[in-house]
């Protein structure tokens, strides 16, 4: 079975940086969608927090992840319905010009069952402390179509000027 997968929409952050990046009015014609990411927020830090949403949707969510941070292996959870899976993408204080890259991937994101998802963060710090890699498995427990993704901060940060997210849909054949 071929995956063909197509572009749908980008966001770019220009100057001055942005509080979200959003895709809306996402068509139910694929089986799957993926977000690619290129982020880096503004926090006076070597990381910060980004999270993605869904319908405008904050509630209803549970995932667990495994994280590395250079120094050890940790494992950490939500199940309490409120907590929406989120990851560390480099920050102010990492190495200039560096940007985490990130995957969240969403199986059969127009279908009538609870809405499972993925995500894979990779930071970029060019060091080896102050950094967090991890794998997420998540859950929107919500039976709704996904019709719009959107990505911000959890603790207000901004995305930086060139921080890039696409929206590929995926079509299996």
């Amino acid at each position: 079975m071929a995956n063909t997968y197509e572009a749908i929409a980008t966001v770019t952050v220009g100057g001055g940086g942005a509080a979200t990046m959003a895709f809306s009015s996402i068509p139910a014609t694929y089986t799957d969608l993926a977000v690619l990411c290129s982020l880096r927020l503004a926090r006076s830090n070597t990381y910060s927090q980004a999270r993605a949403y869904f319908n405008s949707n904050t509630s209803n969510y549970s995932w667990r992840a495994l994280l590395h941070d250079g120094f050890s292996s940790p494992a950490a959870s939500s199940t309490n319905g409120t907590d929406v899976a989120y990851w560390y993408p480099p920050a102010a204080n990492a190495t200039a010009s560096t940007f985490g890259n990130d995957l969240i991937y969403i199986p059969n994101y127009a279908g009538s069952n609870k809405k499972s998802y993925s995500i894979d963060s990779v930071p970029e710090n060019n060091s080896t402390t102050a950094y967090i890699a991890g794998l997420w498995a998540a859950l929107w427990d919500n039976t709704a179509a996904i019709t719009s993704i959107t990505l911000d901060s959890p603790i207000s940060d901004t995305f930086l000027e060139y921080s890039t997210a696409t929206l590929y849909g995926i079509k299996n054949s």
